[in-house]
């Protein structure tokens, strides 16, 4: 197994309800398929525990934790927890963010753009600000943080691209901060994707069915005119996680059908 006898916190392990697995599911699910021990975190306590159900059920290791990673005495207390009952934490992975609230510069609520940056943005920062003491103590570790190609391509709204290229600059700066500690650190740039988030809350904001949203990504998508789904991203996470990355860090990796290609 790729990560036998490894620990991860998976921030983001819940998903909103909708007809297809959420990518923070995805990852804790895949991991865990592969000998992880999983920290499934999330702000709503039932739907981690929904994931942890999941990973249990088909014989993996999982706990769920409720913990708003945009407050810092918490986050701190999840790492000091995992660290003290487990001995160890291998991988971080931060998945939480939103586009939801967003608008073009001019429209912009001031108020809503510091709840997106703070969520999108300061979530990873909290959370690898504190792992990396139990990272460095170890000599090893590997931090994954989920951005999007939303970071290198045009958009008509301001925070979630702003917070999402910010991610990708914190991300190299953590794998060139912290390389000589033996800590990785990349990021993962989904493209469209066949997710609760993604595609329930466009039906309903735009009063459609959700195989309408679905057609309106598929075609943008130049590989096979077909989103993704969670399970591209938790493989790549996957991967960047494993010892096969070993010489991998300070990589944006792009999961999106070649839309960065078509966009560049």
């Amino acid at each position: 197994m790729r990560l036998n006898h490894k620990t991860a916190i998976v921030v983001g392990a819940g998903q909103q309800p909708g007809e297809t697995v959420g990518n923070g599911r995805a990852v804790a699910v895949r991991f865990a398929q592969e000998g992880c021990h999983v920290i499934c975190v999330d702000r709503e306590l039932d739907r981690a525990q929904d994931t942890v159900d999941e990973i249990i059920k088909s014989g993996g290791e999982a706990e769920a934790m409720a913990v708003d990673v945009t407050d810092e005495a918490a986050c701190k207390a999840c790492i000091d927890q995992v660290h003290a009952k487990l001995g160890r934490i291998d991988i971080l992975h931060n998945n939480v963010g939103r586009s939801q609230g967003d608008r073009g510069t001019a429209e912009m609520d001031a108020d809503m753009w510091d709840q997106l940056m703070t969520l999108n943005l300061k979530s990873m920062f909290l959370m690898s600000k504190h792992v990396l003491p139990v990272m460095r103590e170890q000599g090893a570790g590997v931090i994954i943080n989920v951005s999007s190609t939303s970071s290198k391509a045009a958009r008509q709204t301001v925070t979630y691209k702003t917070s999402k290229g910010a991610v990708n600059t914190f991300t190299e700066h953590l794998a060139f901060e912290n390389a000589s500690y033996g800590i990785r650190a990349n990021a993962i740039l989904p493209g469209l994707m066949d997710t609760p988030m993604a595609i329930e809350r466009r039906a309903r904001e735009q009063g459609v069915e959700r195989d309408e949203v679905r057609e309106g990504r598929n075609v943008q998508v130049p590989l096979n005119n077909q989103m993704g789904n969670g399970w591209d991203v938790a493989n790549a996470a996957l991967f960047l996680a494993s010892d096969e990355a070993r010489y991998i860090t300070g990589v944006l990796l792009p999961v999106d059908g070649g839309l960065l290609i078509k966009i560049g």
